[in-house]
């Protein structure tokens, strides 16, 4: 049998341009995989394509071994777990404050406490200063550290881990949203001890939802992520009978999902190179205009660009830019907003200086989908010039 290719619109539905949207492969390699496992009558959480997205995925990142689990929240939840996170009373996690709840809710599903940190200016994600004092606040009590890569950017990496080390805590790298980012020539999501991918909807990379988990470092990384698999599989024990010995999860990913994810890896260089293609034509176009900058992108960052953000520090606000855009049918979204400023988190503790409210009250997401066409690109920008006129 042929190959199937799917040919998307440009735009889903009416012309509507999407913030972040699905984007199957031309070729059909998704299809194909998913044939495969229905030829083979191996429509299960477990198979095939499960076993080979995994080493695909630790091949391409260059890692020990991976897990792929039902979401990247499950992930977080079971990095945290193989950690120890939960074996104390009061075992304290510190998460950056700019990030969407994922990150943090795992936190409260290990009965562990977070503590929020606040960003840099430099990069958005965590800022290191804040990171040391809240260390100085919690020594001893401190069983995880988790960092984001917001928007595809990386965090200060070399930073965040001395200090990390110097404290003895693990790294758990949320790289939900920076699949294919490098920092100084290595991928986001490998310098940690454990590190996460995301494969949502709204992904660089899709497989509807999805997540992995991938363990660096240490020689024992494949047998620590088979005790995750074990745990994944609801710590179903070796016996004829079902028994179990640990309490366990039904978090892993289905031998179809594995399959869509196998056929998007073989896109995501050309993934990367439209989001970088619509960064940089935002760049042009916006970047001169008053009180607008766009997101950072250090020399020693080469970010997947997942999404395209701004700030806006003039009599332009963010609200003028979203509504205007919505008005043509066209979604953007804000920045995401502080943990600690959300209302079940706002109960728990933050080290910062305001970095983090401001970017939320200045930033936009503007349209980043790998679908959108020139004539896409060129009505967005006219319509937020458009605003200065």
């Amino acid at each position: 049998m042929g190959a199937i290719v799917h040919k998307l619109p440009l735009s889903i539905g009416n012309g509507r341009i999407y913030l972040s949207s699905p984007h199957m492969s031309d070729e059909g390699y998704e299809a194909e995989y998913i044939r495969e496992a229905f030829e083979t009558n191996w429509i299960a959480p477990l198979g095939k394509n499960v076993n080979e997205f995994e080493k695909e995925l630790a091949t391409r990142v260059n890692t020990k071994a991976a897990a792929a689990l039902s979401s990247g929240t499950a992930a977080i939840h079971l990095a945290l777990k193989a950690v120890g996170v939960g074996e104390g009373d009061h075992d304290i996690v510190f998460c950056p404050t700019l990030t969407f709840a994922a990150s943090a809710n795992p936190i409260i599903y290990q009965n562990a406490i977070p503590v929020f940190i606040d960003s840099d200016e430099e990069t958005w994600n965590m800022s290191p200063v804040a990171l040391e004092k809240a260390f100085q606040k919690y020594e001893g009590r401190v069983k995880a550290v988790i960092i984001v890569h917001l928007y595809g950017l990386s965090a200060d990496i070399d930073r965040i881990k001395v200090i990390c080390d110097r404290y003895n805590v693990p790294l758990i790298e949320d790289a939900a949203e920076s699949l294919g980012t490098l920092y100084k020539g290595r991928y986001t999501g490998t310098f940690g001890k454990y590190g996460i991918y995301s494969f949502n909807g709204n992904k660089i990379i899709t497989t509807s939802g999805g997540g992995m988990l991938v363990a660096n470092e240490e020689s024992n990384a494949k047998e620590r992520i088979e005790k995750v698999k074990f745990w994944a599989t609801q710590s179903r024990d070796p016996a004829r009978w079902y028994q179990h010995s640990e309490i366990g999860y039904n978090y892993r990913m289905s031998n179809i999902v594995a399959g869509i994810g196998r056929g998007q890896l073989k896109v995501l260089n050309k993934r990367i190179a439209k989001k970088r293609k619509i960064f940089e034509y935002y760049l042009r176009e916006l970047g001169e205009l008053e009180g607008v900058k766009m997101m950072p992108v250090n020399e020693w960052n080469a970010p997947n660009h997942w999404l395209s953000c701004i700030t806006l520090n003039g009599y332009i606000r963010p609200f003028d830019v979203i509504e205007a855009l919505e008005a043509e049918n066209i979604e953007s979204r804000p920045v995401w907003k502080p943990m600690h400023m959300q209302p079940f988190f706002d109960m728990y503790d933050y080290f910062g200086d305001g970095v983090a409210e401001k970017l939320f009250e200045n930033g936009v997401c503007l349209p980043s989908d790998t679908k959108m066409t020139e004539e896409d690109l060129a009505r967005v920008v006219g319509i937020i010039k458009g605003l200065w006129r």
